[in-house]
């Protein structure tokens, strides 16, 4: 397959197309900075122009374009993050509506934080609550959620009858990457800080990274998948569970934790924000399960074990 895959030179970028191309498929990334290796074909993630060229003949396109979340909520960040996700969105439509040969299929990214912040039940594509009205909820949480919807509905939106579309609604995904969320909750665990958070009962939903791409090759090939899926580890967990159980991989028999205004400053100093790690995220993946598609890795410990291994 040619697979065209906009916003690909992140973390999650790499994890599929490593995969992709591990199974002999040919990936075409689109990128706003300047191509430095072959296989890379620069765009604005705005307007039309010859990279949609890519995608004319192409079998997949897998959107992952958007501003990075892993910054301070203010105005300005959120502002980037909603236009970034919906301009490329609709950079997309465009193209796929415009070729003479669109692909049979649009993966699009998206995001499980568009869920409720809840502790008493799972959230499902059938039955999950949809996030932003409850009363603890800070009001930039809300707009991160209000980000979460209109990006799905810009994906609804295009007219690409001959496509079929697919929003990927990702839980944290966690790969033996040093700068991304496994790369920092280790190291934090290592130095003996890897305590609950808050209390820690906060739930945590995760993906392990090998997961994740054997679910988005496995979306690709399922003709009857279409709409929103929850990507994301059927088991999610308490923080409290989820840090003991990286600590005991790890072999750090204690971690210190952390307040909530502690985990506020800290966020402030390293220039990101609390709800990646005080939101209550209980996502489940029922439309995966129920469709036969089984994780490698369904429980936290035996990812935490693999991951712990694979960072050296």
């Amino acid at each position: 397959m040619k697979i065209v895959m906009p916003g690909g030179t992140g973390q999650v970028g790499r994890v599929l197309a490593e995969a992709l191309r591990r199974r002999g498929d040919e990936v075409v990334v689109l990128s706003r900075g300047a191509p430095r290796e072959p296989g890379v074909v620069a765009w604005d993630g705005r307007t039309p122009g010859a990279w949609m060229n890519e995608i004319d003949g192409a079998d997949a396109v897998i959107n992952l374009a958007g501003r990075s979340v892993n910054c301070r909520y203010h105005k300005a960040n959120l502002t980037e993050m909603l236009a970034s996700r919906i301009d490329s969105t609709r950079a997309v439509a465009q193209a796929v509506e415009a070729a003479a040969r669109p692909p049979r299929v649009w993966l699009q990214a998206s995001t499980a934080t568009l869920y409720a912040h809840r502790f008493d039940a799972p959230n499902d594509e059938a039955s999950g609550v949809i996030g932003g009205d409850e009363p603890d909820v800070p009001g930039y949480w809300r707009f991160s959620i209000e980000i979460a919807q209109a990006w799905e509905r810009e994906l609804a939106a295009a007219n690409t009858p001959h496509t079929r579309k697919v929003a990927m609604r990702m839980a944290i995904v966690m790969a033996p990457d040093r700068e991304g969320t496994f790369g920092i909750l280790h190291r934090l665990t290592r130095l003996g800080l890897g305590g609950p958070i808050a209390g820690g009962a906060q739930y945590m939903s995760w993906i392990h990274d090998r997961d994740l791409a054997r679910s988005a090759l496995w979306l690709l090939d399922r003709e009857e998948m279409e709409g929103a899926v929850n990507l994301a580890a059927p088991e999610p967990l308490p923080q409290r569970e989820f840090m003991r159980a990286l600590r005991a991989a790890a072999g750090v028999p204690i971690g210190l934790g952390g307040t909530r205004w502690m985990i506020e400053i800290a966020a402030a100093l390293h220039r990101t924000d609390t709800e990646l790690l005080l939101k209550s995220r209980r996502v489940v993946p029922s439309r995966l399960l129920g469709a036969g598609f089984r994780f490698d890795f369904p429980s936290w410990p035996a990812a935490a074990r693999d991951l712990v291994a694979r960072m050296g």
